[in-house]
C-alpha cells in the first residue's frame, strides 16, 4: 500500500480501468468520511478495451503507469498496492434455490447453514456449467444469500430453530479466469500489487445505494463506454447483478456512421452537445462542419430508447418480471439527453425516480485538493476504495490435496471455500450416513437410519483443523475424505410393536406371550433380519390352541373366553381371560359347529363304541378269569371270542378298533372311533418283558393284560402251575394301566423254583 500519512488513516489506492479511460483516486477512511487526496484520469490513445475487456495488456498497461505517477507526484510518494475492479461484462450470477431435508426433528446449527450454502455454492456451479457452454475456466468470486426458509415458510435466521427441512434462495458471482488474468497483468505491468478485487456493480452500490436504503427494491445502473452494469437491492440485500453489452460506445459509434469522423472526434462531438448549443468539427474530407445539439439528440433517440429499453428488460427480469421503485444512475455514458426519461418511461415510473446520481451522492467523501471532479464518474472509483475496508478481496494460491489452487480471496477464505473451487464434494467434509433401512409395518412405512460415517480429517499446514479454518495465500490444505456408516440394520425383536408381551389369564393366571410378526406372510422368529422393502404384520393374538401349546399343557375341554364358550381356533388378545379343564374330553362341540346330520351320526357311533367297548371289556375279565384258574382251553384268540371271531378279534384288538366307555380298563374309552378319532389316535408302548424290548401298537392306551396279546406264551402248559405276573418287581393287577419303559415278567412257578415263560416280540 501507499503507507501511511501522519495523523491520518491507511492510503488507498483506487483505479477504475474503463472501456474509454482510466480513473485513479487516492484517499482514507476516517470514521465514516472518505477523504481523496488525489485524483487523475487519462483516456486510452487506442481502442485497446472494448466493452469491458481487455485487449491490448501492455497498452492499457502503459495507461496504469502513467496515471500512477501522476498521482505519485501529487502525493510525493511512491504507489505500490493497488484496488481494482472487474468490469459486470464478464460476471456471470446464478441464481439458486437449495434444500436441506432431516430425517427428524433438528435444532439448526451453524454449521448446517454453512453447509446449506457450500451446497448453494456447488449447486450454483453445477447449473452455470450445465447452462454456459464454455471451456474457460470460472471461479465463484462471492454468493449472497437472499432467504432462507425453514419448513417451507421464509424466515430471517434459522440458527436455533427445530426443523425438519431448510431451504435457501441465493445468488451466486463467477468470473473467468483470463478476464482476472488480464487485469492483473495490466496492473503488474504497471509496477503494481493487486491488493483487493471487487467488482464493479458492487463497486458503485457502495456509494450510490448506502446499506440503509438497501431494503428499498431499488436499482442501480452503471452506464460506461462499453457496457450498462446493473444491481437490484431488495429486503436489506443485493439480490442480483446484470449487464447489457450497450453503453455510451454505441452511441459514439452511430455518431461515426452519421458525421463521417473518427472515434474520438465522435466521441468529443457526443459530449460537447450535452453543454454547447452547437460544435464544430472536420469530417474525414477535411470539411468543416457544424452540428446542433438539438440534431445530435435526435440522431442519438432511437438508439437511445433502444438503450433504455434494453436496460429496462433487463431490470425487470432480474427482479422478477416487475419494475423497481427507482433507478439511480452513475457512469457518464448515462449523461446523454434523454436516457433518463426514457428508462423511466420503459419502467413505467415517473421520471423524478430514476436520476442520475453523482455529486449528490458524493456528500460523505472529502475532497482535500484544487479543482475536484464531483460528477457520476467518480462514483466507482470512489466505490472501490471503499470496497477494500469492506472487504479484503484478492486471488491467493493454496496447496490443496497436492494440487496448486487460485482462490478469490474475501478475506474470510476457509477450508470449504478451497474444497468448493476444487470440486471436493460436500459430502466426502461431512459425515456420511450408511444406506437407510425402509420397511412396512402393520401398513405404516417405516425407515432406520444407517450409521453415522466419521467427518473428514482436516489439516492446515500440519495442524489440526476444520471446514471453518480461515485460509491464507501459500496454506498447505490436507483432507482426507469423511467415511461411510454401516447400512441400517434391524432386528425382528428390535420393533416397538414386539417389545412388549401379550398378556392374558388362563385358568386364573396370567400368561406372558411373546409377540410374534409375519414378514411377507411368512412367521419368523425375533433374530429375523429386517430386509429393505419387507412388508410386516405383527399379530396381536393368539388362538386357544396357540396359547396351550406354548405352556406345553393339553386343551382340554370346556373352553371359555372372557366367560364365553370358546373353541380351540377362538383368538384371544391382550387381557383375555381363558379357562378349560386339562382333564376333561374335547367333545365334537368343542371343535367345530355341529349340523343335526353331524349329531346324528355322532350319537350312533358313540352307542356302537359303547357296545364294542363293554364286549371288550367282557372278554378281557373272562380272559384273566381263565388264566387265574389255569383253564384256557383253545387259542388265546378262541378263549376270548370263540373260533368263529378268531380273526376279526384279534384284528380288532391290534389295531385298537376296540372301542366303547372303558375309563380305567386300558380301552381308549371311545376317543378312537368314528367322528371322535380327531381327538386321539394310536399310540406305541415300549416296555420290557421277561428281559427283552416289545413294542405294543394299534391301541390309544395299554393295560397289563394286553401284553399277552405280543408275546407267545403258552396258558394250556400251567400243568397245575400258578402263573407268575409281576409289575415292576411287584405283583400285577391284570386291568392296571401301562406306561413306557415298564419292567414285566410272566412265568410258571414250579415248587420253589421259577421258569420263566418263553416271549417272542410279534
Amino acid at each position: 500500500m501507499a503507507g501511511v500519512r501522519e495523523g491520518q488513516g491507511q492510503l488507498v489506492f483506487g483505479l477504475d480501468i474503463g472501456t474509454r479511460s482510466i480513473v485513479g483516486t487516492v484517499g482514507y477512511l476516517n470514521g465514516s468520511k472518505f477523504h481523496v487526496l488525489a485524483q487523475r484520469s487519462k483516456e486510452h490513445e487506442t481502442r485497446s478495451m472494448l466493452d469491458g475487456q481487455i485487449h491490448d495488456i501492455g497498452k492499457v498497461g502503459q495507461t496504469i503507469r502513467q496515471v500512477k505517477e501522476q498521482l505519485e507526484e501529487d502525493l510525493n510518494r511512491r504507489l505500490t498496492e493497488v484496488c481494482i475492479a472487474a468490469a459486470g461484462r464478464v460476471l456471470r450470477t446464478v441464481t439458486t434455490h437449495v434444500e436441506q431435508d432431516f430425517e427428524e426433528e433438528h435444532e439448526v446449527v451453524q454449521e448446517d447453514i454453512y453447509s446449506l450454502s457450500t451446497l448453494g455454492v456447488e449447486q450454483a456451479y453445477e447449473e452455470f456449467i450445465r447452462t454456459n457452454d464454455t471451456e474457460m475456466k470460472f471461479y465463484c468470486v462471492g454468493y449472497t444469500p437472499m432467504r432462507y426458509y425453514m419448513n417451507g415458510y421464509q424466515i430471517g435466521n434459522l440458527e436455533g430453530h427445530k426443523v425438519r427441512n431448510i431451504a435457501l434462495d441465493m445468488i451466486a458471482t463467477f468470473l473467468p479466469d483470463d478476464v482476472v488474468d488480464g487485469l492483473y497483468k495490466a496492473v503488474e505491468f504497471a509496477g503494481l500489487h493487486v491488493a483487493n478485487l471487487t467488482l464493479e456493480p458492487i463497486a458503485a452500490i457502495q456509494v450510490a445505494i448506502p446499506e440503509k436504503f438497501r431494503m428499498l427494491n431499488l436499482a442501480l445502473v452503471d452506464v460506461g463506454a462499453g457496457t450498462s452494469d446493473i444491481s437490484i437491492t431488495k429486503d436489506g440485500t443485493i439480490t442480483a447483478y446484470g449487464m447489457i453489452p450497450v453503453a455510451g460506445d454505441s452511441l459514439t459509434d452511430v455518431l461515426v456512421q452519421h458525421c463521417l469522423v473518427d472515434f474520438d472526434t465522435a466521441e468529443r462531438i457526443k459530449r460537447q452537445s450535452g453543454t454547447q448549443e452547437s460544435v464544430e468539427y472536420q469530417d474525414i474530407m477535411g470539411l468543416t462542419q457544424v452540428i446542433s445539439a438539438g440534431e445530435v439528440e435526435a440522431i442519438l433517440s432511437e438508439h437511445v430508447q433502444q438503450m433504455a429499453e434494453m436496460v429496462a428488460s433487463c431490470i425487470r427480469e432480474l427482479n422478477g418480471e416487475k419494475s423497481v421503485s427507482a433507478v439511480f444512475v452513475v457512469g457518464g455514458g448515462g449523461i446523454v439527453p434523454g436516457y433518463t426519461k426514457r428508462l423511466a418511461e420503459a419502467l413505467d415510473i415517473v421520471k423524478e425516480r430514476v436520476a442520475i446520481r453523482g455529486q449528490e451522492v458524493l456528500q460523505g467523501v472529502a475532497f482535500e485538493m484544487d479543482n475536484p471532479r464531483k460528477d457520476s464518474m467518480m462514483v466507482t472509483p470512489v466505490g472501490i476504495c471503499l470496497s477494500y475496508y469492506e472487504q479484503s478481496n484478492n486471488f491467493i494460491f493454496v496447496d490443496f490435496n497436492g494440487r496448486h489452487v487460485k482462490l478469490y480471496d474475501n478475506g474470510k477464505l476457509t477450508v470449504a471455500d478451497a474444497a468448493v473451487q476444487c470440486e471436493f464434494s460436500n459430502e466426502n467434509l461431512f459425515p456420511k450416513r450408511g444406506k437407510a433401512l425402509t420397511f412396512v409395518v402393520n401398513g405404516k412405512s417405516r425407515m432406520a437410519r444407517g450409521g453415522q460415517g466419521e467427518a473428514a480429517v482436516i489439516k492446515v499446514n500440519g495442524e489440526p483443523a476444520d471446514i471453518y479454518t480461515q485460509v491464507h495465500n501459500g496454506a498447505f490444505i490436507e483432507v482426507t475424505p469423511s467415511t461411510l456408516g454401516e447400512d441400517a440394520a434391524v432386528e425382528l425383536r428390535r420393533l416397538p410393536e414386539l417389545s412388549e408381551s401379550l398378556h392374558v389369564y388362563v385358568n386364573g393366571t396370567r400368561i406372558d406371550l411373546p409377540r410374534t410378526a409375519l414378514v411377507n406372510g411368512k412367521l419368523e422368529n425375533e433374530y429375523y433380519q429386517i430386509r429393505e422393502g419387507d412388508n410386516i404384520q405383527v399379530q396381536n393374538s393368539y388362538s386357544v390352541r396357540e396359547v396351550a401349546a406354548f405352556m406345553d399343557v393339553p386343551v382340554g375341554g370346556g373352553i371359555l373366553v372372557n366367560d364365553t364358550p370358546a373353541k380351540p381356533e377362538t383368538r384371544v388378545y391382550e387381557n383375555f381371560t381363558l379357562k378349560w379343564d386339562v382333564t376333561a374330553e374335547i367333545t365334537y362341540a368343542d371343535l367345530e359347529e355341529e349340523t343335526e346330520e353331524d349329531a346324528a351320526r355322532r350319537t350312533a357311533a358313540k352307542e356302537a363304541a359303547a357296545r364294542e367297548a363293554e364286549e371288550a371289556k367282557r372278554a378281557a375279565k373272562e380272559l384273566v378269569r381263565k388264566i387265574e384258574s389255569g383253564n384256557v382251553e383253545g387259542t388265546l384268540f378262541e378263549g376270548m371270542f370263540g373260533s368263529a371271531q378268531t380273526e376279526k378279534g384279534r384284528e380288532n384288538i391290534v389295531y385298537g378298533q376296540v372301542s366303547g366307555d372303558t375309563a380305567g380298563s386300558g380301552f381308549d374309552g371311545g376317543k378312537t372311533t368314528g367322528t371322535d378319532a380327531k381327538a386321539k389316535g394310536p399310540v406305541s408302548l415300549s416296555v420290557l418283558v421277561n428281559k427283552r424290548p416289545v413294542t405294543l401298537s394299534g391301541k390309544s392306551s395299554y393295560v397289563f393284560v394286553d401284553v399277552f396279546f405280543f408275546i407267545d406264551f403258552d396258558l394250556k402248559a400251567s400243568g397245575g402251575r400258578s402263573i407268575v405276573t409281576n409289575l415292576n418287581g411287584r405283583r400285577a393287577d391284570y386291568m392296571e394301566p401301562l406306561k413306557n419303559g415298564d419292567v414285566i415278567d410272566i412265568y410258571w412257578e414250579e415248587g420253589g423254583f421259577t421258569s420263566p415263560g418263553r416271549e417272542i416280540r410279534r
